[in-house]
């Protein structure tokens, strides 16, 4: 799943990516956001939002997506 902060949420770390980026020659770049990936196998896929909404994000600061990716079974 990816997690982010909400729009109009502060985003320190978005901002300071933000502002290092031209100093590194970057240019060009706005509306930086920095969120974070959670990764995780589970038996049953409709156990992920619940965990998102009890534990891995916080609802009231942060939006997710969840995405599926394939089977935990390998062929």
């Amino acid at each position: 799943m990816l997690i982010r902060p909400k729009e109009g949420i502060l985003d320190p770390q978005g901002e300071a990516v933000e502002r290092a980026l031209p100093a590194l020659g970057f240019d060009g770049v706005a509306n930086v956001h920095v969120g974070r990936m959670v990764e995780l196998e589970v038996e049953d896929e409709h156990q992920i939002e619940p965990m998102c909404e009890k534990l891995l994000a916080n609802p009231l600061v942060e939006d997710y997506e969840i995405q599926l990716i394939g089977s935990a079974e390998t062929a």
